[in-house]
């Protein structure tokens, strides 16, 4: 017998939450139908794929070779099936897309309703998840492309450049650097920023955006959106980077603080990733031009 892509699909899963209730969750099935894939999967190999307990699960060193080869395994197969699609015709059947939530949120909004009437054959299917997510889901076949921020390790994707991301400097009204009509970053020295808790991508590029500014982040807080961010500033707790991006589709009004943009930052560059085996690259290339234009709309 052969192990079955819902099986590996399992394993996958559960590789990547080490929870059994969660990876049945991502699956879409209960918890014991997910259970019960593992064990026939077990049977099948002749191997112990898992280590349980009460409160833990672990992957045995065969059980994470096996998921690493399941994640290829299940890619080749999204990609076997894009591929017989397109002789139906482009622009079919579902598209499954990923997105940061700093990106996302700002960008989706503009892009859904042009796609949908571009493409009305397509089906889209959107997800908002963090990069290392979003990577391990299209490697794993379950995502089709993805909206990342390099940079970022794209080793085995393609990826096409949609547009550069600046910052600004948000501070509370009264702060020192409040009235600056931009800031440099020697601006910043001895600044703790206000950022999003790791594990985000743009908390690591802002850090990087100045090497040498010696800002540093405010660990006594950690916010999980911008929109969070945003209101700490306007509070007067502190001082913040947000991407220019989010600033275009409104995420500070409302707000009472002030913006100043930075001199000689590094940007943040958003990408189309998808992977090199997939046959849906004319598509995505198609996609990219949409994803411009909206980019191009919001600075309007």
């Amino acid at each position: 017998m052969l192990p079955s892509l819902q099986q590996l699909r399992f394993l996958v899963a559960l590789a990547d939450e080490l929870h059994f209730g969660h990876a049945a969750d991502r699956c879409h099935v209960t918890q014991s139908t997910l259970s019960n894939g593992i064990k026939e999967l077990e049977a099948i190999l002749g191997v112990s794929l898992a280590e349980r307990s009460k409160r833990s699960v672990l992957l045995t060193p065969v059980g994470i070779e096996i998921a690493a080869r399941a994640r290829q395994l299940l890619a080749d197969a999204t990609d076997l099936v894009d591929s017989a699609k397109r002789h139906a015709g482009p622009f079919r059947g579902d598209l499954r897309l990923g997105a940061i939530p700093t990106v996302g949120p700002f960008l989706m909004p503009k892009v859904m309703p042009r796609l949908r009437e571009t493409y009305p054959d397509l089906r889209f299917y959107f997800r908002e998840e963090l990069t290392e997510s979003l990577d391990a889901g299209l490697k794993a076949g379950r995502l089709d492309a993805i909206l990342i921020a390099l940079p970022f390790p794209v080793e085995g994707l393609e990826t096409v450049d949609l547009f550069d991301d600046n910052y600004q400097l948000a501070t509370p009204l009264g702060h020192r650097l409040a009235d600056r009509k931009s800031v440099a970053g020697r601006d910043l020295a001895g600044e703790k920023l206000l950022l999003l808790e790791k594990g985000h991508c743009l908390q690591r590029h802002a850090l990087s955006a100045f090497p040498d500014s010696h800002a540093t982040q405010d660990d006594t807080f950690a916010a999980t959106s911008l929109v969070t961010l945003v209101s700490m500033v306007a509070e007067g707790l502190g001082i913040t980077l947000l991407p220019q991006l989010a600033i275009d589709a409104g995420v500070t009004h409302g707000n009472r603080l002030a913006l100043a943009p930075l001199v000689g930052a590094c940007p943040r560059s958003i990408v189309l990733a998808w992977r090199k085996t997939s046959a849906r690259a004319e598509e995505f290339s198609e996609l990219a031009k949409i994803f411009r234009q909206a980019r191009e709309d919001l600075r309007a």
